[in-house]
């Protein structure tokens, strides 16, 4: 397979420019409009729509950073008989972009080998964000076209220059600055979610829960709780809750809160709670405590990275995917796509859907609806991100493969387009 692309040639005055001519040597004229972009055309032989739809034999036209048309048969004309460029994808599985609920896009192994969370600790600001924008390009190039950081200041600044196309990166949402026991009282916490939102936060993130590495008990009041998320909720930010077990995720629930994260020592009564009042459910099972256990050198003696923080850890990976496998079986639980991706582990996220598949049991379909719709419904971006469709942003992929027959063609990404740009092409004719 290959690129097949046809695109009008420069005109002179612009060649003249490009070879070093002045303006002096031109003639006196205004310059031409410019040429309207040109339209991308894919051709996909099997295509997921996000929404749990697969359609054959099917043509996208992009236009700029969005799809304008999603057609059944061959090649079409793009809009307007503008020139266009063509991708024939026919013979892989086109789908929309992945969408990961949680990661942390700075976290990085500094120059010492150790895991690095924020700017400081003797590393200058300047290489912190480089580190980020690494993991960025790794992310996109593996087929994760929008992500949740939850989260650190320095994200901000990676937010905007990926918003203006910069660096090749995913859409990135942050909750800047977490809230957690040591935010202060009820009136502490509010104020603290007031600035967060003057600063352009996306998402509060709650720390409601212990790490598992500490045993994952409460650490907020129901008070405190409810300040947190009923603040946000009066500002219009959502709101993502670490929460461990049953108490910190009741408290959350019944604060109101949008999504609770991680819920390793859940039970399936507090499931169901979870369900009956639309909250979403993003579970981190598998990617995050791999990444950590193949890495554990780079982790060990940071904070609480120590031999029984680790154990804690190994204790935690059965109970986890117990608790994945009864999340599924719980009617209207809405459970998202989320890695919890660290150091280590960015660029990798698919795998995770990857074991919930296998290991999970989830169904293929199931689990990709989860990390496209469904997860861009759970950040409100369900009319923008997360469906191949047209009106909505071109943040497509291409996988080697058929994940409906082998989840592990998720692994095999071969072609990403981010907001109307190829970012990757790996694709060899066949």
């Amino acid at each position: 397979m290959r690129a097949v692309q046809s695109m009008p040639r420069a005109r002179a005055w612009r060649l003249a420019l490009a070879i070093g001519l002045t303006a002096a040597t031109l003639p006196a004229q205004a310059p031409p409009a410019a040429a309207p972009p040109a339209a991308i055309v894919i051709l996909a032989g099997k295509l997921l729509d996000g929404r749990g739809k697969a359609l054959h034999d099917v043509t996208v036209v992009v236009g700029g950073s969005r799809i304008l048309a999603v057609r059944s048969g061959g090649a079409a004309a793009a809009p307007a008989a503008r020139p266009q460029v063509t991708y024939d994808l026919r013979g892989l599985t086109v789908m929309p972009g992945g969408i990961d609920t949680h990661v942390h896009i700075g976290w990085h192994f500094d120059a010492n080998g150790k895991s690095h969370a924020v700017a400081g600790n003797g590393e200058p600001a300047e290489q912190t964000m480089l580190y980020a924008v690494e993991n960025a390009v790794a992310t996109v190039r593996g087929g994760i076209t929008t992500v949740q950081s939850l989260g650190a200041a320095e994200d901000r600044a990676l937010r905007e220059a990926l918003a203006r196309g910069v660096v090749p990166g995913p859409r990135l949402l942050t909750s800047l600055t977490p809230i957690d026991e040591e935010t202060g009282p009820p009136a502490a916490i509010r104020a603290a979610v007031r600035k967060l939102a003057a600063d352009g936060a996306d998402v509060v993130k709650v720390f409601a829960s212990k790490s598992i590495r500490d045993g994952g008990a409460p650490t907020l009041s129901q008070e405190q709780v409810d300040a947190a998320c009923g603040e946000a909720r009066a500002l219009g930010l959502r709101s993502a809750v670490h929460a461990h077990g049953v108490e910190s995720v009741r408290r959350a629930v019944a604060a109101g809160c949008g999504s609770i994260e991680h819920g390793v020592l859940l039970d399936a009564a507090t499931l169901r709670l979870i369900a009956e009042h639309g909250v979403y459910f993003d579970p981190n099972i598998d990617l995050v405590f791999r990444n950590y256990f193949e890495n554990q050198d780079h982790f060990i003696g940071i904070g609480n990275y120590t031999a029984e923080g680790f154990a804690q850890m190994r204790q935690a990976v059965p109970r986890a995917l117990a608790v994945f496998r009864q999340a599924l079986a719980t009617p209207g639980l809405k459970v998202v796509f989320g890695t919890d991706a660290v150091a280590g582990a960015h660029g990798r996220n698919f795998e995770e859907l990857v074991y919930r598949v296998k290991q999970g049991g989830q169904d293929p379909m199931a689990a990709i609806v989860s990390a496209t719709s469904l997860a861009a419904e759970s950040l409100r971006l369900g009319d923008r991100a997360g469906t191949l469709a047209p009106g909505y942003e071109a943040d497509l992929i291409a996988v080697d493969g058929d994940p409906l027959a082998d989840i592990e063609a998720m692994s095999r990404v071969v072609w990403v387009m981010r907001a109307g740009r190829v970012v990757k092409n790996e694709v060899r004719c066949r």
